[in-house]
């Protein structure tokens, strides 16, 4: 029968107690996130309590799960985020001690610190090896490890590394070093409150199903973790044998780069597949929480035979898309994007938020394999992308879509293409895009225009800002014959606004139109260089409204195209 044991014990005793083993971050957790922020935040606290404390009070610092593996290690399945940030907390303390005059005192609060940081020696008590580190990390890079140890070791951390454990040891050894400044009679009691009077509640298990399961249930009540670490430690209890969960991990460490790489979460994933499986189930509801989502009757949906193919299927596509390339350019996939398929993502990535991206994502799976996958994607893109816009244009707030997104998830997964219930209004958009100059789609909307353009043979930079061909700084000097109010009126339409390369913008400046031409000459966006071709060497009002009905006309073309 499984046990678990719950105990009191102060930060001393939690490290101290258990020399000869070690606290070992099993592979299935989550890599070290704490920030600054964070230590920031425990140290005030523990500053605080010092300040106010008596001898008999504690200071709770919350609970630890774990339970001890088959090598004798604590292994930790809740609370490794404060584990290694005390560590590090310790070693900076530890590493003061160091170069302090080695009396008494001193020699006694390095005799309580060494335990808690390195294995000592059983004779002489006394740490013979700095490298008998108390902690492993297998969740963490190679190099990670060797920073993370390495400060451990030596008690230095380089000033220009940007990992979590070089920042915050930087953190924690600065706060000692000005408390020590300023409190110098008071600084070595902080030291022994910290580990005489700061308390952790472990929660010790006989098994690791039963460490497990309390892990879930601790976070399923509002701990802070993110919803992809409790579907992690799920999958991991899914699989059969030592072998399965090593293969499981190494996937699991691969999908986390491809995440980072692509500028998502993994929680992102999760929640784009949610609606790969509502649309499966043809569930057009109200959609829930991402781990409610999940969790519903024993983590069924986790279970799900294709999930971890799936999952990372769409890893891998999302990289493809958010790094603005196409999977031929790397022949790691049997689908390609073609240039339009390309063209219509970028428009996307302007869009008010990011329902597109669910769509999108059943399309993906449902359609994958298919030998038309590539036009019949440009196709989607198309038109999810003229219904979006459109559909926004008319009923601006978020609520308006998502029903319909919902019903096009099901269509998709259906029938292999989109359906929408909803009839373009030409007219009534015509009145109303001049209202959306300035607004959430404003970027999407310019994008739109620009792929509409001929000549527009390549995707635009990522990189574009809106440019004012008419200064958005207002200079009455610079303009004859035009007031603050004309500018008023004139700045904001589509027709004085173009997508411009940031660099290139700034060169630009507010300059004269003949003055900025020069500049938007070197510019890779085919409008920008219609603008440089231009004879004129002013930009009036006249040219501003020409432009915004060109602007109006081709934009509300394709929308009427598409949706008709």
């Amino acid at each position: 029968m499984a046990e678990l044991h719950v105990s009191k014990k102060s930060i001393k005793a939690l490290f101290s107690d258990m020399q000869g083993k070690k606290f070992l971050i099993p592979d299935y957790q989550r890599p070290y996130k704490w920030d600054v922020e964070k230590c920031e935040t425990l140290w005030n606290d523990i500053d605080e309590f010092t300040g106010t404390a008596q001898t008999d009070t504690d200071y709770y610092l919350g609970t630890i799960v774990s339970f001890v593996n088959p090598e004798g290690d604590i292994e930790v399945i809740d609370g490794q985020q404060r584990i290694t940030s005390f560590l590090l907390l310790l070693r900076a303390f530890y590493k003061k001690l160091e170069i302090m005059p080695q009396d008494a005192q001193v020699l006694g609060l390095k005799s309580q610190l060494a335990p808690c940081i390195w294995d000592i020696d059983r004779i002489s008590q006394q740490v013979s090896d700095f490298s008998k580190i108390r902690i492993e990390s297998r969740v963490a890079t190679d190099a990670d490890n060797e920073v993370y140890h390495n400060i451990l070791r030596s008690g230095e951390a380089s000033e220009t590394a940007n990992d979590h454990y070089s920042r915050n040891y930087r953190f924690f050894k600065m706060k000692c070093d000005q408390y020590a400044g300023v409190n110098p009679l008071h600084w070595q009691n902080l030291c022994v409150t910290i580990l005489q009077q700061c308390i952790i509640l472990p929660i010790e298990c006989t098994t690791q199903d039963t460490a497990l399961t309390i892990f879930s249930t601790l976070n399923d009540r509002g701990l802070p973790l993110a919803d992809s670490d409790i579907f992690k430690a799920q999958l991991y209890r899914l699989q059969p044998n030592e072998g399965g969960k090593k293969e499981f991990t190494e996937e699991w460490k691969e999908l986390t780069e491809t995440c980072k790489e692509a500028y998502i979460q993994i929680d992102d994933l999760f929640r784009y597949y949610s609606h790969v499986l509502r649309a499966r189930s043809g569930d057009k509801t109200k959609e829930v929480g991402l781990r409610k989502f999940y969790a519903e009757k024993s983590y069924e949906r986790i279970k799900v035979p294709l999930l971890r193919e799936e999952i990372g299927a769409l890893g891998d596509f999302w990289w493809y898309v958010n790094n603005a390339v196409a999977p031929q350019d790397y022949d790691d996939d049997d689908y390609n994007f073609s240039l339009e398929s390309q063209k219509y993502l970028h428009v996307l990535t302007g869009y008010a938020n990011e329902f597109w991206r669910y769509a999108t994502s059943v399309f993906f799976l449902k359609k994958r394999n298919d030998i038309d996958f590539e036009s019949d994607f440009e196709k989607f893109l198309k038109k999810l992308s003229a219904f979006l816009f459109a559909k926004f244009l008319e009923f601006p707030t978020v609520n308006a879509i998502k029903d319909d997104i919902y019903s096009a998830c099901i269509s998709v997964q259906n029938t292999g293409e989109l359906n929408f219930n909803y009839s373009f209004d030409r007219p009534k958009i015509e009145n109303r895009i001049n209202d959306y100059s300035f607004s959430k789609i404003t970027r999407g909307l310019m994008l739109l225009h620009v792929y509409q353009h001929a000549a527009q043979n390549d995707l635009i930079p990522y990189s574009v800002e809106i440019e004012h061909i008419f200064p958005k700084k207002w200079q009455n000097t610079n303009y004859n014959g035009w007031s603050h109010e004309d500018a008023e009126e004139y700045l904001e339409l589509f027709g004085n606004k173009v997508l411009f390369e940031k660099k290139l913008n700034i060169q630009a400046g507010n300059n004269y139109f003949n003055q900025k031409k020069v500049r938007y000459q070197n510019s890779e966006v085919c409008l920008v260089k219609d603008l440089a071709a231009l004879p004129q060497t002013d930009w009036l009002k006249a040219d501003i409204w020409e432009r915004n009905k060109e602007f109006k006309t081709i934009v509300l073309d394709f929308l009427e195209e598409q949706l008709s």
